[in-house]
């Protein structure tokens, strides 16, 4: 029987890719009065349910969504943790 399962993705630029969102950021930061702020990256949280046979499996299928889809691999690194996903009520 398949569990589900709840994964927790984040997508980053690698370090040496320009950040140009992360850059405006951090300059309206500067703008409103936060002169201490050095340095923004910004990147994309998602999150996943799916079912699958057991955890190995789910993180093995959520490594190749990521791998195949959720992050372009020349320019950006992922980072996941999968748990079991709590019940929802019906």
């Amino acid at each position: 029987m398949a569990a589900r399962y709840l994964a927790r993705i984040d997508v980053m630029l690698k370090p040496l890719v320009n950040d140009p969102q992360g850059l405006a950021v951090r300059d309206g930061l500067r703008s409103l009065g936060f002169a201490g702020v050095e340095s923004v990256r910004v990147g994309k949280h998602i999150e996943v349910t799916l079912e699958a046979a057991s955890a190995p499996t789910a993180e093995q299928a959520v490594r190749a969504m990521c791998q195949q889809l959720l992050a372009n691999q020349v320019i950006e690194a992922f980072e996941f943790a999968v748990g079991e996903a709590a019940a929802t009520e019906a």
